[in-house]
């Protein structure tokens, strides 16, 4: 037993010794003006390889008045360097509010990117329309 755990904590190291995190929030103009607009959505994410990520990320205040988390993945398209599609899915009925997008990420400073995108809901509301929103978000892949 004494191996296997060993084992694990060598594969576990050796697997975040070599990641590359990131940190990423998308800017929430419904917030107050306040600290909340920009951590309204944080999250954090593992780079699985240089094309896929995947991670967890802030969501909306459910029902009960608990915060959620939302699951959400990022594939970068390699044929134009930096952008990428995305999905996002609730971990509580997530079929119905998965929101699928397009965004192209701006290095600026040392791993710290602009990311400017567009998201949309994949089923429709109760009035049979699916509007998408355009958002900023920031990134730092450390």
């Amino acid at each position: 037993m004494k191996k296997v755990l060993l084992t694990a904590v060598v594969a576990m190291s050796t697997l975040v010794a070599s990641a590359q995190f990131m940190v990423v929030t998308t800017y929430d103009g419904d917030q107050e003006e306040n600290a909340d607009k920009i951590t309204a959505n944080l999250g954090l994410g593992y780079m699985v390889n240089d094309a896929f990520t995947v991670g967890l990320v802030k969501g909306a205040v459910n029902a009960k008045g608990d915060e959620t988390f939302d699951l959400w993945a990022r594939y970068n398209i390699a044929q134009v360097e930096g952008s990428y599609a995305s999905l996002q899915m609730p971990t509580e009925d997530g079929s119905d509010n998965m929101r699928i997008g397009v965004g192209f990420a701006f290095n600026v400073w040392n791993g710290l990117y602009i990311e400017p995108n567009y998201t949309m809901p994949t089923s429709e509301d109760e009035a049979g329309e699916r509007e998408g929103t355009f958002n900023f978000g920031l990134s730092y892949r450390f």
